[in-house]
């Protein structure tokens, strides 16, 4: 029997010395390789080079096949049987479905005319030497039939007490121009207390009209049961809020407001006034926001009177989340997990920087919703789904007295 087993200390150690510029690529392709060689040795029955009566197999050498990882393109040598075939798929498949997206947007930027240098600058950037026709070709496909799956898919889960929406604007080729494109999507809290992406779309311009057509989507696969709908102050959004899901109260985000706000103030006194409006939440019931919201305008009053207007003229909607149960307005108000998701969905599309179409947006955007919402399916629970049924659309005895006052 031939013993090949390496000492890893050693090997390292070698390699540490030598100060190979390549050390955790080469790291990564004797591990890979050694895994495989391990995989076909248990399907021959028999190590390699041992004489076993129990051996159902042999080697017939390597194949070489490049493997695009995050150290960049490696050069892996698969085993080869004598009878059969072995390919290790756990191994050579796209690793993420974003990942996936990236390598179609760099195919998609290609065919459509984008600068060969921004293209080779992407490529670069995603650690991969080259790439094929076919093997974009695999990839659009399958990603496609994912993110379609993912967009379409019926929303029943039950009510989704509490929905949150945004948009977001990228840059794309139309018609020979580049213009800006509007990304709308949603993000909710279903009955059980987990969170949901709901879906996508790409608009021409972020009015009444998309966000309607948007919305009337949600519903037609199954939205229902909203109970609080948390988004900027856009007022196409507010109005099709209104249309499309009669009842549901509106929370005004807390995070869009203070950018808004800090518009109204000299620039050296932003942090202040946003410490104080962030104290307005921090308050532990209802009667206590209010009196807060009453104490932060009157200390605003006298120095920055436009602000106080805006603080006081949003009270309604901004503190529209003391109507739900106490437990949850942290999350409420908070907005976030939505703002993490932009800013991952934003690293994601600024490596792009100019789509060649509005696929390749919906391939790219989709498929980062798409790997979120798994996520989500099998993390803690956001809230617990006993807390979820105290919420109503009728507001507290203590919210009715305080607006009444």
């Amino acid at each position: 029997m031939v013993e090949h087993s390496i000492d890893a200390v050693a090997w390292l150690r070698k390699r540490l010395e030598e100060e190979s510029p390549d050390l955790l690529r080469e790291m990564v392709q004797s591990v890979a390789e050694a895994l495989m060689s391990a995989e076909a040795d248990a399907i021959c029955g028999a190590a390699y080079g041992e004489r076993s009566p129990e051996r159902m197999n042999t080697r017939n050498g390597y194949r070489d096949r490049e493997w695009d990882t995050r150290v960049g393109t490696i050069e892996l040598a698969i085993p080869k049987l004598r009878a059969g075939s072995y390919f290790p798929d756990w191994l050579l498949v796209p690793r993420r479905r974003a990942e996936q997206a990236l390598v179609s947007v760099v195919a998609d930027a290609y065919l459509a005319g984008v600068s060969t240098r921004r293209v080779e600058k992407l490529v670069a950037q995603l650690g991969i030497d080259r790439m094929s026709k076919s093997q974009v070709s695999r990839l659009a496909g399958s990603l496609d039939e994912i993110v379609e799956s993912f967009r379409t898919r019926p929303l029943d889960a039950g009510r989704y007490p509490y929905l949150t929406l945004d948009a977001l604007v990228v840059k794309c080729r139309e018609a020979g121009r580049i213009v800006n494109a509007h990304v709308v999507h949603a993000v909710a809290v279903n009955a059980d207390g987990y969170r949901e992406s709901l879906g996508l779309d790409v608009v021409t311009q972020e009015d009444g009209a998309a966000w309607t057509a948007f919305l009337r989507g949600l519903v037609a696969r199954g939205l229902g049961g909203v109970v609080l709908v948390t988004s900027d102050a856009h007022p196409g959004l507010v109005d099709a809020i209104a249309a499309t899901l009669p009842g549901a109260s509106w929370q005004r985000c807390r995070t869009h407001f203070v950018r808004n706000l800090q518009t109204r103030v000299p620039k050296s006194a932003q942090s202040m006034v946003a410490t104080l409006v962030r104290s307005i939440f921090a308050q532990p019931d209802a009667v206590s926001v209010y009196d807060q919201h009453r104490r932060v305008c009157d200390q605003l009053g006298e120095r920055f009177p436009a602000a106080t207007d805006m603080l006081q003229d949003a009270a309604t909607d901004l503190l529209a989340f003391t109507a739900m149960p106490k437990e949850h307005w942290r999350q409420l108000w908070s907005n976030n997990p939505l703002e993490r998701l932009n800013r991952e969905i934003r690293r994601r599309t600024d490596v792009v920087g100019i789509f060649p179409d509005r696929a390749a947006i919906i391939h790219l955007v989709g498929a980062v919703l798409a790997e979120q919402h798994d996520e989500w399916a099998v993390a803690r629970r956001y809230m617990s789904a006993d807390s979820l049924t105290k919420t109503t659309t009728t507001p507290t005895q203590e919210v009715i007295a305080i607006e009444a006052a």
